[in-house]
């Protein structure tokens, strides 16, 4: 039985820490808990007796406790000074992406790793969809990639949530391009097999921020009274667990998980333009929307023997805070469909040959069933992947160092270079 400690008790710890309390009870568990807010450690910890620590006695948890695995789902811009103190105390490491923020973090964290056991959470890589192109790429179904199209949209619902946490200062999050575009660029690198060398950004805030508030707004949504009739209120109240996480501890450290996604404060930009240019001189277009009506993402792959392309649909609209969530269950796009359907369609055209669909493997659960599979390979490990999901510390560098590049090149209005296979900025 493995020791687990967690570091950052918010909403996306509970994935890592119920899964050990369920499916995975028989392989660990946690002892120990670490955060700034007492109070959301007391109800991750209540009837459990857990050991629990305040963020600055984080070193004494390591050396009191003894975990073999420490799990670090804190604010972004925190994750390195956690994963460097437990990889040194000769702890194992399950960090949540993004790996960290900076340059200068991706550096500290390498120093550390050098010897440690270190796995970054890419769940996408796990979704059988996306499995399912990289195992078509390795077969060369398309020969030698060239280019990769790639468009990702947020809705404004999952889109606009960015907004009211803590997310919205791009001094904890990276922006976009950091905190949720290392998914994005992960997957282009590991698809590709390949390390990015040259990045060019532009982006912008066009939506959210007080520069485009549709008038006189509410600092948050407590309190406001526009719950259940303004679509950009969320109520905390509302949601029992995000009221108990959140609502119910803010007396303790003063943490808004509501804040009005039009009031003062927003640094980080909603929509994002990417060029990326390869070692192996496959160019990448990528664009991230964050006010989108609808929510997934298409991806083409230009090859020297034709095309392969994916598009998703994680959600067809979004329905606002103010009204219930409508949906219809999953089927399969086809070009017969004249509304929005949720579902994924993967098609290959070779040159010379019509276009063909290829089946998607069937998932279940979260991100198209792609948490069960890295949950299983977090806990249990798992035999000869042909396909590498599982990701590392060079794996976590080069999906953040392309969003930290391209922010500079935003900052410079020039491209930005990386050097080292990716490894560090030039």
């Amino acid at each position: 039985m493995r020791r687990y400690a967690f570091v950052g008790l918010g909403h996306r710890a509970a994935t890592y820490f119920d899964a050990l309390l369920s499916d995975y009870r028989d392989l660990g568990a946690p002892v120990a808990l670490c955060d700034t807010n007492p109070a959301r450690m007391a109800l991750y910890g209540r009837s459990l007796g857990l050991a629990a620590y305040r963020a600055e006695d984080f070193t004494l948890m390591l050396e009191k406790e003894r975990p073999d695995v420490v799990v670090v789902t804190t604010p972004d811009f925190t994750h390195h000074h956690y994963v460097c103190a437990a990889l040194d105390h000769g702890r194992a490491v399950v960090v949540e992406k993004p790996l960290t923020t900076t340059a200068e973090g991706c550096a500290a964290i390498a120093e550390s790793a050098r010897d440690g056991d270190l796995t970054v959470t890419f769940n996408y890589r796990y979704s059988p969809r996306n499995s399912e192109v990289k195992r078509l790429l390795l077969e060369g179904a398309i020969g030698t990639v060239t280019s990769v199209h790639f468009e990702w949209v947020l809705d404004t619902m999952h889109g606009a949530d960015y907004f009211r946490r803590w997310h919205r200062d791009k001094a904890n999050s990276g922006g976009l391009l950091v905190h949720k575009a290392t998914h994005h660029f992960d997957l282009v690198n590991w698809w590709l097999g390949a390390a990015p060398r040259t990045v060019y950004a532009q982006a912008d805030l066009r939506f959210y921020g007080s520069g485009n508030a549709p008038g006189p707004r509410p600092a948050r949504g407590h309190g406001s009274g526009l719950a259940g009739t303004d679509p950009f209120t969320i109520d905390l109240a509302a949601h029992p667990r995000l009221k108990e996480l959140y609502l119910d501890t803010e007396h303790e450290d003063g943490y808004l998980r509501d804040q009005d996604v039009f009031a003062p404060g927003v640094t980080i930009e909603d929509n994002m333009s990417v060029l990326v240019r390869y070692d192996d001189r496959a160019l990448l277009t990528y664009s991230l929307n964050a006010h989108a009506p609808w929510e997934g993402y298409r991806v083409a792959f230009n090859g020297t023997e034709g095309r392969l392309e994916l598009d998703v649909v994680e959600r067809e609209w979004a329905a606002p805070e103010s009204a219930p969530v409508l949906g219809r269950g999953a089927r399969r796009l086809g070009p017969a469909d004249a509304d929005r359907v949720r579902g994924e369609r993967i098609v290959l055209q070779r040159h010379w040959e019509p276009a063909r669909e290829v089946a998607v493997p069937t998932g279940t659960g979260g991100h198209g069933g792609g948490d069960r599979l890295l949950l299983d390979d977090v806990f249990r490990g798992t035999a000869a992947d042909p396909l590498g999901r599982r990701a590392g510390v060079e794996d976590g560098i080069r999906g953040v160092l392309v969003g930290v590049a391209a922010n500079r090149s935003i900052d410079s209005g020039g491209p930005v270079h990386l050097a080292d296979g990716g490894l560090r900025l030039a």
